[in-house]
């Protein structure tokens, strides 16, 4: 079952929705009582339908987790989709350039505490879910997976597990050096990383690569539990990351 319903963010957008969805296994109401892990995705509108997603075409992660049975919630809220780099604010942690817009404020911070203090409360108040550390994930793609990795290091007492696909990396990458080395992480720290190797290609040098390499290092000397991966054939599109979901589902079960 998905849920699917309009929601404001106040502090990002102002009185202007965007769509929330969540789905639910259906053992939910075969066994009533029992509760799920949950994991939160960026960019919400891709996750589940080819009719919402930006270039058509979505992760397939409900047709996923049926075919799997996988006993997971996922709540997922689309992106903000303003004209001048407004998703690429929101999803930074920090401010940068970007080439098309100019200088954006980073305010990954605003939106990871809307996500925790009042996006997580109400999803774990209206849904079956565990909503301790451990069952709670985080993930998402190129800005959102560089979010997703802001958000088990900078909240790792809210998120233990997380998958970064395709993550902008580059993006402010003496900062997030600086929060990889410092951030307090716990034991049991999960995360999944990938880059596909046509996409590595299309990038100045090895610069993606090396910096893919160096923040996966950086993680693993901190004791977090990496898996890193160059996706054969992998591009920077939806199609290609629905095909990583069972490896980043592994990675986000670890230890269950």
């Amino acid at each position: 079952m998905i849920v699917k319903w309009k929601i404001d963010v106040p502090v990002l957008s102002g009185n202007s929705q965007r769509n929330a969805y969540v789905y639910v296994p259906d053992r939910a109401r075969e066994e009533p009582g029992r509760r799920f892990p949950v994991l939160y995705m960026f960019d919400g509108h891709n996750v589940f339908f080819d009719a919402d997603a930006t270039y058509g075409k979505c992760w397939g992660m409900k047709e996923y987790l049926e075919d799997t049975g996988t006993p997971l919630i996922v709540a997922a809220v689309e992106c903000n989709h303003g004209t001048h780099g407004e998703r690429l604010s929101e999803y930074s942690p920090f401010d940068f350039r970007a080439r098309e817009y100019g200088q954006l404020p980073g305010r990954g911070r605003e939106t990871m505490e809307w996500y925790i203090n009042t996006f997580k409360p109400y999803v774990d108040s209206h849904y079956p879910t565990l909503p301790d550390r451990k069952h709670t994930f985080i993930a998402g793609s190129s800005m959102g997976g560089l979010m997703s990795l802001y958000a088990v290091t900078a909240y790792n007492r809210v998120f233990s597990k997380a998958a970064a696909l395709s993550p902008s990396v580059m993006v402010g990458a003496a900062k997030l050096d600086e929060l990889l080395r410092d951030a307090p992480l716990e034991a049991g720290t999960a995360i999944y990383m990938d880059y596909g190797s046509k996409e590595i290609k299309r990038l100045p040098g090895m610069k993606a690569a090396k910096r893919f390499g160096k923040v996966a290092s950086l993680l693993m000397e901190r004791g977090a539990i990496v898996t890193a991966r160059i996706v054969p054939g992998g591009e920077h599109c939806e199609a290609s990351w629905e095909k990583q979901i069972p490896f980043f589902m592994d990675a986000l079960f670890y230890g269950e």
